[in-house]
C-alpha cells in the first residue's frame, strides 16, 4: 500500500501515474487526460506541492517529469509523510527508472 503524506489528494496519484507512464508532460496535457478531472489550476498547484515534496521536478513552461523519489512513492518503496525510503530503499538522488533525474 503506498504511503501518502498528509499534504496528499487523490490526484497527486494520478498525476504521478501520468507522468510515469509519459516520461514527463505539461500541466495542460495532464487536464486533458482521461484519467485526471479537475482544472488546469488545480493540477499546476498539485504539481507545485508535488515538486515541492521531491516528486516532481519542473522542466519549464508548464511541464514536469517525475522522480526517483515519485517513482519510489509509487513502487510503495517511499513514505511520503515521512518522506523516507522504506525497507532500505535507494535514497539516492538521481535518475528515475524513466530517466528523469531530481534536483
Amino acid at each position: 500500500m503506498r504511503e501518502s503524506g498528509t499534504w496528499m489528494t487523490i490526484w497527486d496519484d494520478r498525476i504521478l501515474e501520468y507522468l510515469r507512464e509519459n516520461d514527463g508532460a505539461t500541466v495542460g496535457e495532464l487536464t486533458d487526460s482521461e484519467s485526471i478531472r479537475v482544472s488546469n489550476a488545480h493540477v499546476s498547484r498539485r504539481c507545485k506541492k508535488l515538486a515541492e515534496h521531491g516528486m516532481l521536478t519542473p522542466i519549464g513552461n508548464g511541464a514536469y517529469v517525475i522522480t526517483e523519489r515519485g517513482e519510489a512513492y509509487l513502487r510503495e518503496e517511499y513514505d511520503a509523510e515521512n518522506e523516507t525510503y522504506l525497507n532500505g530503499g535507494d535514497s539516492r538522488d538521481g535518475p528515475s527508472a524513466s530517466g528523469t533525474t531530481q534536483p
